[in-house]
């Protein structure tokens, strides 16, 4: 049931540990098929390098296992929620990695300085409202989505694929599990271009509009023209 589903999400989590956004346990990729609405991610606490596409954990939407004997990851009610409000998304990813939790634990955004951020993001990568004590100590992962949910009231989660959360760590998205990943690896490298673009001058601003304008909607606007056909 679902092998290619499991398949692709095992090789995004793994991919997550290749390229080194994640040590230990720590994080967690998930894809969904939206025709069934059965969600796969990866067990909780399993170590990257065991991870087998069979132990890949199917769910509903409601967070009922349709398949699996492990656990499923303790971050799946922040992805489900994120997978019922943003309807476009195929893939979500969860990170500690090092640059962007250092911007989430200082409750700041990522300004869009430049070129190589305006390829990727159109405009900062957004940080959350730190959560409050009963949201905290009740349903805390599914808050943890609920909190992003609430950031992105007026933004695109597409235009915006992915955010900071406060005092905590990155949760990127894409169309796939695997692109879901892609945006882990570019949040990472642009925090830390942030992070050294403060360090040089700290009263930097943001890059132009128009130039952002032009970097984002050439990659993904409707008459984009960059890559192939």
């Amino acid at each position: 049931m679902h092998e290619e589903l499991k398949e692709s999400t095992c090789r995004a989590n793994v991919e997550l540990a290749a390229g080194k956004l994640v040590i230990c346990s720590w994080g967690n990729v998930s894809g969904i098929d939206r025709t069934a609405g059965i969600v796969a991610i990866k067990p909780s606490g399993v170590a990257y390098e065991q991870l087998k596409p069979e132990m890949m954990v199917l769910l509903d939407l409601d967070g009922n296992v349709i398949e699996g004997d492990l656990k499923p990851s303790s971050d799946t009610p922040t992805h489900l929620e994120l997978y019922r409000s943003f309807e476009a998304i195929g893939g979500v990813c969860h990170t500690h990695s090092t640059y962007a939790t250092m911007w989430a634990q200082a409750c700041r955004e990522i300004p869009c300085f430049g070129t190589t951020h305006a390829d990727f993001f159109y405009g900062p990568v957004p940080v959350t409202d730190s959560m409050i004590q009963a949201e905290i100590e009740q349903d805390y992962e599914l808050n943890t989505g609920k909190v992003i949910v609430r950031r992105f009231g007026g933004l695109d989660a597409l235009e915006t694929p992915g955010v900071l959360v406060a005092n905590h760590g990155p949760f990127t998205w894409g169309k796939d599990a695997r692109s879901a990943v892609e945006g882990a690896v570019v949040l990472e490298q642009l925090a830390k271009m942030a992070l050294g673009t403060v360090q040089i001058n700290p009263k930097q601003g943001p890059i132009a509009q128009s130039l952002l304008d032009k970097h984002y909607l050439r990659k993904h606007g409707k008459n984009a023209y960059y890559g192939q056909k």
